[in-house]
Parts: structure tokens; C-alpha cells; sequence
């Protein structure tokens, strides 16, 4: 294994001024991402209550059903004294979803065991499980890759009501059948069976989406101690009630400061990210329909699809009695996330980024401040055939990512015409025409449609010929065009980065199982550059 980075021109405006910025850092951020801003926010934190012992008996009460390594349960151990968190967050997808949920976790472990050894403190790795999201359709899906590009695999059990994910149970005969469909894709190898095993486990020993996702993934990072936690766990919210209380009773103010700062990011020409709206109230219901969104009418807390209508006294007396029915939106949830956990520093992608910008002024109306924010680490891995492919074609990584390899499989394929054989072709077609054009000389209206009709008829004939012949040269030059599909399919899948499309499972199915714990051991940089893995 092998470890090189790369600047990617990806475009996205809101990296570049966070990366570069400082009026942009300053409008929107607390802290500034470098080291000087780290003993600051602990001796923030260091002033701030939380309940921590209660937090760590509720974590490994969570965890315990998948396992608690000896580090992880130092941690937290830790997180009951003076430890401070560093945390990161995703969706429960299928099979740990696409490879950034793993980056993400990566990036976490890697940042919290840097700060330790700075600092001087226990910094823990905790990951935040989105369990409470309900749009199944974005975790319900795996890809594959062959020669024909990539295949989207969808899990077929249909879910009507908006279940989240914690509360979703897939049929385990139909799980096992989905993942072995999979597999067989990814086509055997000596790691294969192991894999597969693993897996299937996982999948007969869970009955949700979010903890098969968690036994999965803290198989993975059981080493490394990294915590979980589920967002919709119920424990979790007996800590919860007091800043959902404040929530519901700051929640018009909370609303007024998300737009404001929304429009003037917009105004700086970064979009609307949230699309928040004035009357919003930034919270779920858990509805017997499923996780509905509430807005603000008349000093009431409504979802009209449903009929929900709560005075504030209501929602206050829910959020103490059953705040398991109330769940976090995507501009609470990081609140709630930093009210409950000393959060060092949070991990976030591009998309997060761009919508946690909005929500300093509403952090603010908790007297916290926003924690430091760190980019996750974006990868690519290159595998063994990847990477003879790139060298047999004479094209290098910067060339994959901007797009070049179909105009140079164009140009592969326009090298192997019979250039003979189309001439000769084009000239049959000319000589078709002129012999058809003399014919119609002095014809009959009845003649010249016939005739139409006919020339028609041996063009098509000819238009079959060249595409046979089209497909004839692609067969014989298969094995070289395969190269140039391995690149677009492998490298830039959908034409886009690989971390957005694939489950690890993939690679450790070429590599083996140990490819997580091979990644963590590498001198990995987290300064914005994107991480080009030789596997």
C-alpha cells in the first residue's frame, strides 16, 4: 500500500472559502481549522456542564449488543472524567454505504489520537449514527462495477410509512438474498467467502438498517475504540429533554437567526443550502405515520398532511414525558449533538459543511459556540489493475479526474478503423444515391415515393453494415477498451468520485479484510488534499 495526495479542481465554493477565506471563516465560524484554535475550545468546553457519566452508561448500553473492545471501553471511562470528543457523523447505509462513511470514521480516529497527544487530554472518537433519518431510499442501495459500467443494486423490501432508519426491520431471508446478489458481483476471490460470512452474520444478527450498519462498522474500528451512538436512540433523549425544551421555546428565534445567516450566505453566492423558512420550528414528531417534520402557525407546533396541532405547552410536556417522539432537524441536530458531547472538534463532508455554516448565530442563542470544524479526509483507492491500466493507456490520475479517458477511448477507437473499408462503404452509399437521383428524373409522383422509399430502405442496410463492422472491431480490440472501462468504472464511477458510489466491501474483496486497518496505518494528511491510495 501506498499513499500519495492530490489537489482536486472540484469546483466547490464553499471548500475553497473555508480552506482560504478569512472574512468567509469569521462571518460563519467560531474557530478557524488549525491548531492554535484547539486549547481554546477546550477551555470552552472546560466551562460548560454535561452529563457525563450518564452519556457514557448510555453509550455502552448501546454498544454493548455489538461489543465494547477494551479501548473503547477506556474511553469511556474517559468521557466520565475530563474527555473531550471528536465526532462525525453518517446514514446507516447498506454494507456501511459508500466508502466515505468509512473516510469519515478514519478521519475521526486519525484527529482524535493526533489532539491527545497535543493536548494532553483524553480525546475520544465517538460516531454519531443518523439513525432518525427516514428517507430509506438514500442508505437502501448498493453498486457494483463490471464492464458495462455500474450497476445499482436496490434492497426490493418496500417501507411506506416515513420509518426511520433505528425503527425500519428489513426480512433477513431477503437481506441474505440481496447481499449474496451483491457478492457474486464482486466476483470470487480468496477473501470472498470470509467477507460474505462476516456480513451475513451481521445480517441474522441485527434486524434494523441502522444496527446492522453499526455491527458492521465497529467490527471495523474495534481497535481503535471508536464509539457509537445511535441519534434515535431512546436513552439518548432522557438526556436530551432539557435542550429540546429550550428548543421549543427558542425555536422562533431559532428559525429568524437560520434565515438571516442563510441569506447572506446566499448573498455571497453560495445557494441556500437548507432552504430554511421563518415559520420553521426545526423538529421532527415521531408519528404513528412515521418521522414528520412540525412548522410554527399561530403559536402552535403543526404538520398539516397529518392534522398535528401542539400548543407550546404540549410539545414542552412531550419533550419531558415522551422526548423520544421528538427528533432533531438538519440545523438542530448539530446543537443538540454539541449540548450532549463535548465536541472538540466535528468531522464533516462538503454538504455538511455548507449547512453547519448557517448555524453560528443559532449555537450562539445557546450560549455555546460552534466547535472546530475539520473536513473529512477524501479518498481514492487505486487497485492493482487500476493502476496497470492507467500505465498500459498512458494516462495518470489527474487525467481520469477531469475527464479524459472517454476522449482518449474515442481516440483509441478511431485509430482502429478500417479506413478501406469506409471509404468504400461512403462511396456505395454516394453512388447509391446519384444511381436514385437519375431514376427519379421524369418519374411518376407514385415512382418517386416508391423510390424514396427504397433508397431509404439500402441506407439503412448500409447504416447495419457499419454498425456490425463497428462491433466487430470493438470485439476483436476488447481486452484494450476493457482498460479504459476499468478507469471510468473503478476510478469515476457515474462521474463521480469513488467515495460517493462504493461500499468498501469492494476493494476488501480484492485486497482482504485487513484494508481499514491497513488505511489507519498510513501517514494519512488531513490539510484538504485528496488522499490517492495505491492498494
Amino acid at each position: 500500500m501506498e499513499i500519495k495526495s492530490m489537489t482536486l479542481n472540484n469546483g466547490n465554493k464553499v471548500m475553497q472559502a473555508y480552506n482560504h477565506d478569512e472574512q468567509f471563516i469569521h462571518n460563519f465560524f467560531d474557530y478557524r481549522n488549525e491548531s492554535r484554535s484547539y486549547p481554546e475550545r477546550l477551555k470552552e468546553l472546560s466551562n460548560r456542564p454535561f452529563l457525563r457519566k450518564e452519556l457514557s452508561s448510555v453509550i455502552r448500553s448501546f454498544m454493548e449488543p455489538f461489543g465494547i473492545s477494551k479501548k473503547a471501553s477506556m474511553h469511556l471511562e474517559e468521557l466520565t472524567g475530563n474527555g473531550v470528543v471528536v465526532i462525525g457523523g453518517q446514514q446507516a447505509g447498506i454494507m456501511t454505504g459508500p466508502l466515505y462513511s468509512v473516510h469519515k470514521a478514519i478521519t475521526v480516529i486519525l484527529l482524535a489520537e493526533e489532539k491527545r497527544k497535543e493536548l494532553g487530554v483524553p480525546v475520544i472518537p465517538v460516531f454519531w449514527v443518523a439513525g432518525e433519518d427516514h428517507d430509506l431510499n438514500e442508505i437502501n442501495h448498493v453498486y457494483t462495477e463490471s464492464s458495462q459500467g455500474t450497476t445499482k443494486h436496490k434492497y426490493p423490501e418496500k417501507f411506506i410509512l416515513k420509518l426511520m432508519a433505528s425503527d425500519a426491520t428489513y426480512n433477513r431471508k431477503e437481506m441474505t438474498s440481496f447481499v449474496e446478489g451483491v457478492f457474486r458481483q464482486f466476483g470470487e476471490t480468496a477473501h470472498t467467502r470470509e467477507l460474505l460470512v462476516e456480513v451475513l452474520t451481521a445480517v441474522e444478527a441485527e434486524e434494523t438498517f441502522t444496527s446492522f450498519f453499526v455491527r458492521l462498522m465497529n467490527g471495523l474500528f474495534q481497535e481503535q475504540g471508536l464509539l457509537f451512538i445511535d441519534s434515535a436512540y431512546k436513552p439518548l433523549r432522557e438526556i436530551e429533554k432539557s435542550h429540546f425544551e429550550k428548543m421549543i421555546t427558542g425555536s422562533d428565534e431559532i428559525a429568524r437567526l437560520v434565515v438571516e445567516k442563510e441569506e447572506q450566505y446566499s448573498g455571497l453566492g453560495f445557494g441556500k443550502p437548507i432552504e430554511a423558512e421563518k415559520d420553521g420550528a426545526h423538529l421532527f414528531y415521531v408519528h404513528e405515520t412515521g418521522r414528520v417534520l412540525l412548522s410554527r402557525e399561530d403559536g402552535h407546533f403543526v404538520n398539516d398532511s397529518t392534522g398535528i396541532r401542539f400548543t407550546r405547552e404540549e410539545m414542552l410536556n412531550i419533550a419531558v414525558e415522551k422526548p423520544w417522539l421528538l427528533s432533531n432537524n438538519v440545523a438542530t441536530r448539530p446543537i443538540m449533538q454539541d449540548l450532549v458531547f463535548p465536541v472538540l472538534a466535528f468531522v464533516g463532508g462538503p454538504g455538511e459543511i455548507a449547512y453547519w455554516a448557517l448555524l453560528k448565530d443559532a449555537f450562539h442563542l445557546f450560549g455555546i459556540q460552534m466547535p472546530i470544524i475539520v473536513p473529512r479526509v477524501s479518498m481514492t483507492l487505486v487497485s492493482k489493475r487500476a493502476k496497470q491500466a492507467m500505465e498500459s493507456v498512458s494516462l495518470t490520475l489527474e487525467d481520469v479526474f477531469s475527464g479524459k479517458v472517454l476522449e482518449v477511448r474515442e481516440q483509441f477507437i478511431d485509430s482502429l478503423q478500417n479506413e478501406q473499408f469506409e471509404k468504400l462503404l461512403t462511396e456505395t452509399e454516394m453512388l447509391l444515391k446519384g444511381k436514385y437521383e437519375k431514376l427519379r428524373e421524369g418519374s411518376s409522383t407514385a415512382m418517386l415515393q416508391l423510390l424514396e422509399k427504397n433508397l431509404k430502405f439500402h441506407e439503412k442496410q448500409l447504416d447495419y453494415i457499419r454498425k456490425k463492422a463497428e462491433e466487430e472491431l470493438l470485439i476483436q480490440h476488447e481486452t484494450a477498451l476493457r482498460k479504459y472501462s476499468i478507469l471510468e468504472n473503478e476510478l469515476l464511477p457515474e462521474g463521480s468520485l469513488q467515495e460517493r458510489i462504493f461500499t468498501p466491501y469492494i476493494f476488501m474483496n480484492q485486497y482482504g479484510p485487513e484494508l481499514v486497518q491497513d488505511l489507519l496505518r498510513q501517514p494519512i494528511t488531513m490539510d484538504g488534499t485528496h488522499q490517492i491510495v495505491y492498494l
